[in-house]
């Protein structure tokens, strides 16, 4: 009987789709429910790659076990479909985007059905569906009349070929990472949604979860709260200065003061400044820089800056003038957009220091300031503080702000670095932003009951050179009436981010067809917080914020039960191709150090990422016409270890073949007998209780381990049709397909998935007797067999019986025995008196 894994694969497939056997109800409300989600992918045109199947596979896994253990399972799928790379292809081809993705989603389906998901595709949802966006819409109008969206005025990055806003991580020393055109900073108006309002909150919030810790600690990162004061310094121009500081201790030591290249203080002091050439040259080419250029990638480099000659700061500290500098590490939109320089105690202070010839003033005594900087401690001295000397940093930290807070010139503060969300995007290929602009009202929120407000039809979806998004060309579609007034009024041009459809996709899975409401109160309830949500790493703090900030918020506001909307999250490593350039490949020393010559540090790293490039880009379709999707889930389940990166190998996914070849041909095999048969139960029960706790420790690699080793079992001591259910149970998740052509195969009724999971007897899993090793003066002399857990006379008694013991013991007297339990004993004899 041969293994026709194609033909087998596409029969279940069919009737799994036909009879909807994955499909939940939110009226089955006796079972427990299990909510297990992965994140719904991008429909590229390139279709799914063997990134997406380790996750997907994984909460299958996941998901499927629940089902046989009774849970009433909700696992969903999507499509976040809006997006940049699909607008880019439809200017360059002329085509509609709406038509791509269509296209794009029949791929995406077609693979994932290939790989047998147990999905429930009728709750399948789609970015770009009005009937989906409307909500995206409705939540953005909720955000709006509660004062958490608004308008304002802020510098971007501005690429002059695409002509299109860039994140500042798209920037690269001037140009842009895409085209390597000239960016340019622009001044443009963008809606903002005011998500520092919750810092707070998404901070506490991860106190009630279960997420890894290096999920949380990334949170938190990227939230960035910091407890200490604003000080005020006062210019001489008579202007306040005011800077947050976490170190209000080394006040004392501040021997000049930074503000930004933007900060509206450098064009209010034009006239007071002797030397505005070189500050308006300076401004000028800090504003061709990225904020992430200019920050995180500069803060190793060569400091720079201009002094502001004719106006100074005063420490409020001592009365003290010290020069003020503009630099671009310091930015107008982080913190007040002033920083006080304290050389002694700061890295970047002293290197600003050193290069521009500042002084250097310790105020905690322990290092050689002019050397080095010294990073204090708490247990250190203040020195060079007036009446604070003496005291540790940690008592001066309070008692100075304390001071400050007396004199009228400081106040203690608590400050993020989580910024407010740019919601904006100048293309069309997004969601329309809900909004009307009238001359006499201001910005008007479209009625509830117009939404959704549909993309309008375009000729062109190329940016214009103004800014404005292709829509902005539509005037009968711009030009609107207002709700508020019924004046002449325009429509919001500007599109929502890709992030905005996956912000609450997961609360659509519970009611998806609701035409009424986001989801049902009903459909909320039952299915609360998503159980176990499983993502990637790049993941865990942009999308993973934005989405707990809008659940969280429409928590506030009575829309849904749960503040977090994810009980736990794990995450997965990523899978790497074999590297053609690594120099394992070559065999004489000349080739090496060719490769490392031409390829640099990748030469030496046997894996990489997966590129077109490279070309070690592994195709799904490829896998599974060669071996089948069972194969592919097997192997992509037993790579490593799930959270790490592992590296694809052909020859291991062909080992995961020859193991379901063998699991097949086992089946001709069978011994009678429904029961678990006495050589094998023992091995049975063990496995049973090892991949039940592996799936959920989401040890997959292992759980597939103890599978096989149960094969194994069964080829050498037989395995009864009784032992062959059970591992045909166990295995069904990892391969659904063969499992359930076996199941039907061997009439053991029902469907392989809707069966019971086996449930293992703990006094089962151990053996009933124990093989020990027995030395006589430390040397190994033979084994013997006791009941487990025995006491130790029993064991000192079955050595002593033994004959090779025995024999060993004559003339001899006993005189210590030493047992080590579940191991050995060690007998020490003397000859007799």
């Amino acid at each position: 009987m041969k293994y026709d894994f194609a033909a087998i694969e596409k029969k279940w497939q069919t009737r799994w789709k036909e009879e909807k056997t994955f499909a939940c109800s939110n009226q089955d409300t006796g079972k427990p429910k299990f909510y297990g989600l992965v994140e719904f992918p991008y429909p590229s045109g390139a279709g799914l790659h063997v990134g997406h199947p380790r996750p997907y596979t994984a909460m299958d896994v996941i998901a499927r076990k629940k089902r046989m253990e009774g849970y009433n399972v909700l696992f969903p799928i999507g499509y976040d479909a809006f997006g940049l790379p699909t607008e880019n292809f439809a200017i360059k081809n002329h085509v509609h985007p709406a038509a791509i993705t269509k296209k794009n989603i029949e791929n995406f389906t077609r693979q994932l059905h290939m790989l047998g998901y147990s999905f429930d595709w009728d709750r399948c949802v789609d970015t770009t569906d009005p009937g989906y966006y409307k909500w995206t819409q409705w939540i953005f109008l909720q955000l709006y009349k509660h004062g958490l969206a608004y308008k304002t005025t802020m510098p971007v990055n501005w690429c002059t070929s695409c002509k299109c806003v860039l994140a500042n991580e798209e920037v690269v020393e001037g140009v842009c990472e895409r085209c390597g055109a000239p960016v340019v900073r622009k001044e443009k108006s963008q809606w903002m949604l005011k998500i520092t309002d919750y810092a707070q909150k998404l901070i506490d919030g991860l106190d009630t979860v279960d997420y890894i810790e290096r999920v949380k600690t990334q949170q938190r990162n990227w939230i960035g709260r910091s407890t200490g004061a604003e000080v005020t310094f006062k210019a001489t121009t008579g202007d306040d200065i005011v800077v947050f500081t976490t170190r209000a201790d080394t006040i004392f030591g501040v021997t000049y003061m930074v503000i930004s290249p933007e900060h509206r203080f450098v064009q209010d002091w034009r006239d007071k400044l002797q030397n505005w050439g070189q500050v308006a040259a300076y401004v000028e080419e800090a504003g061709r820089k990225s904020d992430f250029e200019r920050t995180e990638l500069a803060a190793d480099k060569e400091k720079t800056g201009v002094e502001l000659k004719g106006v100074r700061a005063v420490n409020p500290a001592n009365g003290k003038e010290v020069p003020i500098f503009i630099s671009d590490y310091v930015l107008a939109s982080y913190g007040t957009g002033c920083v006080m320089g304290v050389p002694a105690h700061d890295g970047r202070d002293w290197a600003f220091a050193k290069k521009f010839g500042l002084p250097i003033i310790e105020t905690a005594a322990g290092g050689n300031v002019q050397e080095a900087v010294y990073t204090t401690a708490d247990t250190d001295r203040i020195v060079n503080s007036a009446q604070f000397d003496g005291m540790t940093v940690a008592q001066a930290k309070d008692a100075i702000v304390d001071w400050l807070e007396e004199k009228g010139v400081g106040r203690r503060q608590v400050n993020f670095k989580l910024r407010d969300w740019v919601f904006s995007r100048q293309r069309y290929w997004g969601e329309p932003i809900p909004m009307v602009w009238c001359e006499r009202c201001g910005w008007t929120p479209l009625p509830e009951d117009q939404l959704p407000l549909l993309l309008p039809e375009v000729e062109s979806y190329e940016p214009t050179d103004t800014g404005e998004s292709p829509i902005a060309k539509m005037t009968d579609w711009v030009n609107t009436t207002c709700p508020c007034c019924g004046g002449p009024a325009k429509r919001e041009t500007d599109t929502m981010p890709q992030w905005a459809g996956s912000s609450w996709y997961f609360l659509r899975y519970m009611d998806p067809h609701n035409s009424q409401e986001l989801a049902s109160k009903q459909a909320l309830g039952y299915w609360g917080q998503v159980d176990w949500y499983n993502g990637g790493m790049e993941h865990t703090t942009l999308h993973l914020l934005y989405s707990r900030f809008w659940n969280n918020f429409l928590h506030d506001i009575g829309v849904i039960p749960h503040a977090e909307p994810y009980a736990k999250r794990t995450s997965h490593g990523m899978i790497l191709g074999k590297n053609p350039h690594y120099v394992g490949n070559v065999d004489t020393e000349e080739e090496k150090q060719a490769l490392i010559d031409k390829y640099g540090s990748q030469a030496l790293r046997p894996s990489v990422k997966m590129s077109k490039s490279l070309g070690n880009v592994v195709n799904p379709d490829d896998v599974i016409r060669d071996y089948g999707a069972d194969t592919m889930r097997l192997y992509i389940m037993f790579i490593g270890d799930f959270e790490k990166t592992a590296t694809w190998s052909d020859e291991s996914v062909k080992g995961c073949k020859k193991f379901l070849d063998r699991v097949w041909n086992l089946s001709e095999k069978l011994q009678a007998g429904a029961e678990y048969s006495a050589g094998n139960e023992l091995a049975i029960h063990r496995c049973i209780k090892k991949v039940s706790a592996d799936i959920e420790a989401m040890k997959f690699n292992t759980a597939i381990a103890a599978l096989m080793a149960l094969v194994n079992d069964f080829y050498s001591k037989g395995a009864s049709k009784g032992d062959y259910r059970a591992l045909l149970l166990m295995l069904s998740p990892f391969a659904p397909h063969m499992c359930e052509e076996l199941w039907e195969r061997n009439e053991y009724g029902g469907q392989v998935c809707l069966q019971p999971w086996p449930v293992y007897d703990e006094a089962k899993t151990v053996a009933a007797t124990t093989q020990m090793a027995v030395q006589v003066g430390g040397k190994l002399k033979t084994n013997i067999v006791v009941p487990t857990g025995c006491d130790d006379q029993t064991v000192v008694d079955a050595a002593l019986a033994d004959p090779k013991i025995a024999k060993l013991a004559e003339g001899q007297t006993l005189v210590k025995s030493i047992v080590v339990k579940g191991r050995l004993v060690n007998l020490i004899f003397k000859p007799k008196g």
